[in-house]
């Protein structure tokens, strides 16, 4: 389905969302400008086939319990190995990325991401655009995403995945993102970490005066490495839900990709060439 420009998943849009874009897609444009300065030197004509790629990434606010679909037992791919970096935060808070982001307020979705916030329904977690030509039988590499809530036990961001543009005789967008909880955790192994069981069995009374020195040296070391730092391996994940879809774009539609937890908003602007 789609109205004024904007074309909407499989998923039931919510009716305050559905408001919030609509009204953006009948004024947006008249608050935004048409072309933000470009990152190209003076005087450099604007490639064939240029374009300013916006996404807008959200979570909605809702408590875990409250979502339907069960999907914690879902098998979850390794993630996509590579160093093309959209967006990722680190676990101090700063952000990371490859590309050469666009300032928020230049983004034809500035006015819709803000509309979300002050809604107080949703959570906008990254608003990047950035400049790149797209010529047909473009193959793009995957952009890796880390945002939302830090899992402190996990040693992860709550929101993961890549997102990859190709073109063919259209823009394809392709969005593989995972929401992830921390897990329970199972109490007798939990019990046993704690209680330190090795299941070991002490050593017989006929031991030799060898076997004993050798013990005590054993016992020393494992003493002095007590005293180091000891990383705790991470705590297990669990898949809360996630987003797999490719979506074909026009330039300067609307899309919207979610989940019940979170959602992308995607835009493309082509820039042409002016006197």
């Amino acid at each position: 389905m789609q109205i004024d420009g904007i074309r909407w998943c499989r998923y039931p849009t919510r009716a305050l969302l559905a408001a919030l874009l609509l009204s953006f897609a009948v004024t947006g444009a008249a608050q935004q400008p048409d072309r933000a300065t470009l990152p190209l030197e003076p005087g450099t004509p604007i490639p064939d086939d240029y374009y300013r790629a916006e996404f807008v990434i959200l979570e909605r606010i809702i408590e875990p319990e409250a979502v339907n679909e069960r999907m914690s037992g879902r098998t979850v791919e390794e993630p996509t190995e590579t160093e093309e970096v959209l967006w990722s935060v680190l676990e101090n808070g700063t952000t990371e990325t490859t590309l050469e982001l666009a300032p928020r307020k230049d983004l034809h979705l500035a006015s819709a991401a803000a509309r979300l916030e002050r809604s107080g329904r949703y959570r906008v977690l990254v608003a990047a655009g950035w400049y790149e030509a797209f010529p047909p039988d473009y193959e793009g590499t995957p952009l890796r995403v880390e945002t939302g809530d830090w899992i402190e036990d996990a040693r992860a961001r709550e929101v993961e995945g890549h997102i990859t543009i190709d073109r063919q005789r259209y823009l394809h967008v392709n969005v593989h993102l995972n929401h992830w909880q921390a897990a329970e955790e199972d109490s007798e192994l939990s019990e046993n970490a704690v209680t330190g069981v090795s299941g070991e069995t002490p050593s017989p009374d006929g031991a030799s005066n060898t076997e004993q020195t050798t013990a005590a040296s054993a016992t020393t070391d494992e003493s002095a490495a007590q005293q180091l730092p000891v990383l705790a391996e991470p705590a297990p994940l669990e898949l809360l839900t996630w987003i797999r879809e490719t979506r074909r774009m026009r330039s300067e539609e609307i899309h919207f990709l979610d989940s019940p937890t979170i959602g992308v908003l995607v835009f493309f602007k082509k820039i042409e060439a002016t006197e």
